[in-house]
């Protein structure tokens, strides 16, 4: 072998080493790029998920910066903090217009929007009534009268509100009026979570809480698409069939499984139908795919309450929109 050969061995032997650490380093950063950051914690009487897909300092701090988004708008929120803003709005009301945070004005005004379009079936205001059925406060084992439900009722209804645009400001025209953003705030702070967690450069993974989604612009690593069940609402424990595969939207499911009282044997589920006094005992749900998560938070609501008639109109009235409702199979003879 001569001299030649040898050096020729030797440097093709040296650049496949380098070809090989090369293609090692370059799957590392991939991985790191692609790396999987979870970080689970109770929020807002539920619990909340963050799935992350990207280099793991930034995920971190996606996480950081989306908690943040929450624990503020809890502050905000809060009924059972008396030093939240929506906690003092409630005290003052209805002796004094209460002049609102931008912040907490843009969800006041998200909620009337919300109230009007669903003629009702999405109401701020239906907190008496959700006090007088027990779910906020313990009840008896008796039903409420009717004479107990017209009492509440009368303190429902955001027309009883009256909104001054140019003070931003509030005031109840009738006492014991009290709001409830229960049925908007979580989709209101998935959205600002998404837009904290974005400003890491963080493109793919889920903002999940408590059921209301916002999946981020692209997919997982290796994927298409991320891959979305929707609980059987009457199966505990199992997912429907179809398995939606989506995108940069959002979803949020409303049904009255999950969360109830139970009276005189009775399950009541915790869905309150402002109209009525009364709340659900529909034993479905309904899947609002949306372009944001707080539509589709309080769309998911006023549908399950509104029925196919609203979610069709909810569909030609906003863009990327889609409702799925899931009725009960009908009990065999």
């Amino acid at each position: 072998m001569t001299n030649r050969t040898r050096y020729g061995i030797a440097l093709g032997l040296v650049l496949l080493t380098v070809l090989v650490l090369l293609v090692v380093r370059l799957a590392d950063r991939t991985a790191e790029r692609n790396a999987k950051f979870e970080r689970t914690f109770p929020v807002m009487g539920t619990v909340a998920k963050f799935t992350f897909y990207g280099p793991p300092e930034a995920a971190r701090e996606a996480a950081d910066r989306a908690g943040a988004a929450f624990d503020r708008v809890v502050e905000l929120c809060n009924l059972y903090d008396s030093g939240s803003e929506l906690s003092r709005l409630n005290a003052k009301a209805a002796e004094e217009p209460f002049v609102c945070s931008p912040e907490l004005w843009y969800l006041l005004l998200e909620a009337r929007k919300a109230y009007l379009f669903s003629d009702g079936a999405f109401d701020i205001t239906a907190k008496p009534l959700m006090d007088l059925w027990g779910f906020y406060r313990k009840r008896g084992d008796t039903l409420p009268s009717r004479q107990e439900i017209a009492e509440a009722q009368a303190k429902v209804g955001l027309d009883k509100a009256s909104f001054d645009d140019a003070a931003r400001s509030v005031k109840f025209t009738v006492p014991g009026m009290s709001f409830d953003l229960g049925g908007i705030a979580k989709g209101y702070a998935v959205d600002r979570a998404a837009e904290e967690a974005g400003k890491t450069g963080i493109r793919r993974g889920v903002i999940d809480l408590g059921g209301n989604l916002r999946l981020l612009p692209k997919p997982p690593p290796g994927q298409e698409a991320y891959r979305v069940g929707i609980r059987n609402p009457q199966k505990r424990g199992e997912l429907l069939d179809d398995v939606l595969e989506l995108c940069d939207v959002s979803l949020s499911t409303s049904g009255d499984y999950e969360r109830f009282v139970t009276i005189g044997g009775r399950r009541y589920g915790h869905i309150m139908n402002p109209v009525t006094g009364l709340p659900t005992q529909d034993g479905g749900s309904v899947t609002v795919i949306a372009p944001s998560a707080l539509l589709a938070d309080w769309l998911s609501t006023a549908v399950f309450l509104g029925g196919e008639e609203l979610a069709r109109r909810a569909e030609s009235a906003f863009s990327g929109v889609a409702v799925i409702i899931t009725r009960p199979e009908p009990e065999k003879p």
